[in-house]
């Protein structure tokens, strides 16, 4: 089959758009998290997986282990994650009882506040 030439441009056109997308498609699907370049988001992204992964999703794109937890990325949508900090800073406790009791120092509780805030993005 021999292609005409205004169709080959469609084709390659077509090829160089796929291409020049591809990276920006790897890079969203391999970055679960905003900016893990940032020490403050960083600790807080690995004080959240250690402490809350059990029950919530933590990242931009996994699902909650327990249905009932919702993700952590939604967080912002109900109130601002600032207001979290005083929970967090003298003891997080929900309403089942299988929940742990979690309490954070001041700077972890920053860290983990820049964490929610770099899922917002």
């Amino acid at each position: 089959m021999l292609l005409r030439a205004p169709e080959t441009r469609r084709i390659h056109r077509a090829m160089q758009i796929r291409l020049t997308a591809l990276p920006f498609l790897i890079a969203v699907q391999v970055t679960p998290v905003a900016d893990l370049q940032n020490p403050s988001v960083r600790h807080g992204h690995t004080l959240v997986e250690a402490a809350c992964a059990v029950c919530h999703a933590v990242g931009r794109f996994d699902a909650s282990p327990l249905k009932s937890a919702p993700p952590l990325r939604e967080v912002h949508k109900r109130y601002p994650v600032e207001d979290l900090a005083e929970a967090l800073a003298e003891g997080l406790i929900t309403g089942h009882p299988s929940k742990p009791e979690f309490r954070f120092d001041a700077r972890d509780v920053d860290d983990i506040i820049d964490y929610l805030k770099s899922l917002e993005q």
